[in-house]
């Protein structure tokens, strides 16, 4: 996999630590399940905090804690569930959240402007998404009928002339 943010490859300085593994030096991630139950241990730690939440978490569970996080990880376990898109839509409205959100899992080329809208600013992708030229996928559209997170201007406001 190669993490992407602002179109172009970079490297991951977070450490995705297992359930039950100590945490090394640096910046760290943990699942939300390994927060839930090690939370006073794991926030004593001097390292960045990042944490990878599955599609099932609601956004009230982990909202009033989401700034506590360098970045959040919201996952896609396949085509045809979209919990994640509505996760961080909401972690960015309504809890303000303004660290990285990350998609891994299912992450495909036509959903990537979408998952760009809704706030997700880097992706894990398949090694071949470089060469096949993925990243042209957050350009290919320009008009927009709805305000979002990644606040390009919509239709609504171009006609009002305010952009």
């Amino acid at each position: 996999m190669v993490l992407v943010k602002a179109g172009k490859p970079i490297e991951d300085c977070w450490t995705h630590v297992e359930n039950g593994d100590a945490l090394p030096e640096g910046p760290v991630t943990v699942s939300w399940a390994r927060w839930q139950t090690d939370r006073d241990n794991i926030a004593k730690s001097p390292a960045d905090l990042g944490v990878r939440i599955p599609n099932t978490v609601t956004t009230a569970e982990i909202g009033a804690e989401a700034a506590r996080f360098g970045t959040i990880i919201v996952n896609f376990p396949n085509f045809g569930d979209g919990r994640a898109f509505s996760q961080a839509r909401v972690l960015r409205a309504q809890y303000g959240y303004k660290g990285e959100i990350r998609a891994t899992g299912g992450v495909l080329r036509d959903q990537l402007q979408f998952m760009q809208r809704c706030g997700i600013d880097a992706f894990e992708v398949p090694e071949r998404a470089m060469a096949e030229g993925w990243f042209d996928a957050l350009n290919e559209f320009d008009l927009f009928y709805q305000p979002a997170e990644d606040n390009r201007p919509w239709i609504q406001r171009q006609r009002r002339g305010a952009n």
